[in-house]
């Protein structure tokens, strides 16, 4: 996946919000192509495996909680330069530092519930997809 592929979830306050087509459209309208994609719902192990990064952190507990609250959609994106333009689309983690027009900036209510997840490098997308998706589910 190394440069044109970038992993991302739409988190359940967005999905509960009824905001996954509004969030995908503005997906597709930045060029991005959908190469796999699921609605689906973390259990409570699977959320503190897939942020196990954070384990140490004071917010781990929360954040495991607040990821297996819901439903998700899990995605796999591609694009030239795809990691790096899905941050600049998804904006700020903090929506209200979030550049206007950004995912966060419209969708996002808080640090915490901010709307979609968007992998920070090549590495991570790779890791992250694979998490979520066996390679038969991958076109």
């Amino acid at each position: 996946m190394a440069g044109n592929r970038t992993f991302t979830m739409i988190k359940p306050d967005a999905v509960k919000a009824g905001h996954i087509g509004a969030i995908l459209k503005m997906i597709n309208d930045a060029g991005f192509r959908i190469v796999s994609m699921k609605l689906t719902k973390l259990s409570t192990e699977k959320a503190g495996e897939f942020y196990e990064v954070h384990k140490e952190r004071p917010f781990y507990g929360e954040l495991v909680e607040f990821m297996s609250s819901g439903a998700i959609v899990a995605a796999i994106l591609e694009k030239d330069n795809a990691v790096e333009d899905f941050r600049t689309l998804i904006g700020a983690t903090n929506p209200a530092e979030a550049a206007p027009g950004t995912i966060r900036a419209l969708y996002a209510t808080s640090i915490g519930e901010n709307a979609v997840h968007g992998a920070d490098s090549d590495e991570n997308a790779d890791r992250e997809g694979n998490f979520h998706f066996a390679g038969t589910e991958m076109f």
